[in-house]
């Protein structure tokens, strides 16, 4: 098979994909929201951080709340209002959860990465510079790089 072949899927099969890759995702998010919510109850949190700062915690807990109703409304969707069939409307629906639950994520990241930083260099300038670039990784990789490539999948199809 080569690098640019595709083969379509059933629905069945992209149903199939799409809860796996949500099930790959969750566990990550789950651990996410798991330390952001200890950070919380950790003393430095307190003593160490402004006001402001722990009020951009917080913010960063919203974002990955956020994340964590996109991935698992799919299979409430499904359980609810799908149950024991499979169709295109709740695959669309189900992609562009899971894709847009990688939005919030992203942000709650970048706002943790920032926080993390500002304690450790104790710099602001620095620590958004370690922001920044952490955001650009996560939009490069999550975004830009499969747009991409998709456009250049659908181009080479439209030119043959």
């Amino acid at each position: 098979m080569s690098e640019d072949e595709v083969k379509s899927e059933s629905l069945e099969q992209e149903a199939n994909h799409v809860l796996e890759e949500a099930r790959m995702v969750l566990p990550g998010i789950q651990a996410l929201f798991g330390f952001q919510l200890i950070a919380v109850f950790n003393e430095r949190f307190a003593t160490e951080l402004t006001s402001y700062q722990q009020k951009l915690h917080l913010m960063a807990i919203l974002f990955v709340v956020l994340a964590v109703a996109f991935i698992m409304t799919p299979a409430a969707y499904h359980r609810q209002a799908e149950r024991g069939q499979v169709s295109r409307r709740f695959i669309d629906l189900a992609s562009n959860l899971l894709t847009w639950a990688m939005v919030p994520l992203l942000l709650g990241i970048v706002l943790d990465v920032f926080l993390v930083s500002h304690l450790i260099v104790e710099d602001v300038l620095i620590s958004l510079a370690i922001a920044v670039v952490t955001f650009a990784i996560f939009l490069g990789l999550w975004f830009i790089y499969p747009r991409s490539r998709a456009r250049r999948r659908r181009d080479a199809n439209r030119s043959m």
